[in-house]
């Protein structure tokens, strides 16, 4: 048997272990679910601005709690559940059977997939029907999907090369959530980041692919079929279009911004020593 035949057949035992423990397999789909509804009864009343569109902020959690589900299946999960079974030998119990090791991470990596792909669709129809809230279509929802399976991919490459940090299985809920909950926040996750968010802040969130992530989920229930305008240059004077800026972007180059300016007007461009934002 090839390596691909045993992955899929490590993928359906994955899958059927999961869906045979309905106490881990409910709590995982009820949980965004219920963020959804607290956050929305709390603070879905209003409306915030989203890339210079007006959207409401019952269509703003939608696509945040989306985007928490996805980080949670493919992020969260994958890690306890790994570090919980280093822990417990299975993974060096590996060895001794004809499953290779890296087929038995796709396996985990495509299960994980699986299961964030789901909770999107759960969660948006949910929004679409309790709240109303916009479901990319057309073009937009090609990119919206490939955007989904590239950020969960990421997520779960994340999940794995994070057990390496942690030493056991009691430490590794407080490693995880230490590592992701705080950068729930500064992303706009939970409570949306207005103009007057302290620019710490915002310069910390664009480290870290929690919020490119999620503002690609809220451009693309927006309405938004662009992917936005925060792009990243690694030379003065050069003008870069971006599809999504990278997690970490490291150097010592210098970086270009480019401020809009009237109508029919030249853009004016300031170098500066750290990472910019890019409007036009």
């Amino acid at each position: 048997m090839n390596a691909l035949a045993l992955t899929l057949r490590q993928v359906r035992f994955i899958n059927r272990s999961f869906w045979r423990n309905p106490a881990s397999a409910g709590f995982t789909f009820a949980f965004p679910l219920m963020f959804l509804v607290i956050f929305t009864a709390l603070l879905g009343s209003g409306s915030v601005h989203l890339d210079g569109r007006t959207v409401r902020e019952s269509t703003y959690y939608v696509a945040a709690m989306a985007s928490f589900a996805v980080i949670t299946a493919c992020y969260t999960n994958l890690a306890m559940a790994t570090t919980f079974l280093r822990d417990q030998g299975v993974l060096k119990r590996l060895n001794g059977t004809p499953l290779p090791a890296s087929a038995y991470f796709v396996a985990r990596v495509l299960h994980a997939l699986l299961v964030a792909v789901l909770l999107v669709v759960i969660t948006s129809a949910f929004g679409r029907l309790a709240y109303q809230a916009t479901i990319p279509s057309g073009a937009t929802l090609g990119r919206f999907v490939v955007m989904l399976l590239v950020g969960a991919a990421s997520f779960c490459l994340l999940g794995v090369a994070i057990t390496g940090f942690i030493p056991n299985a009691d430490a590794a809920p407080a490693i995880v959530n230490f590592s992701i909950l705080p950068l729930l926040f500064l992303s706009g996750i939970f409570i949306p980041l207005g103009s007057k968010a302290p620019t710490w802040i915002v310069w910390v969130a664009r480290i870290f692919p929690v919020r490119h992530f999620a503002a690609g989920y809220k451009r693309a229930t927006s309405g938004r079929a662009s992917p936005g305008p925060t792009c990243w240059s690694w030379r003065c004077g050069r003008r870069r279009w971006c599809r999504g800026a990278p997690a970490v972007q490291l150097g010592a180059a210098r970086l270009i911004r480019v401020e809009p300016t009237a109508p029919g007007a030249k853009s004016t461009m300031r170098c500066s020593m750290a990472a910019a934002r890019c409007s036009a």
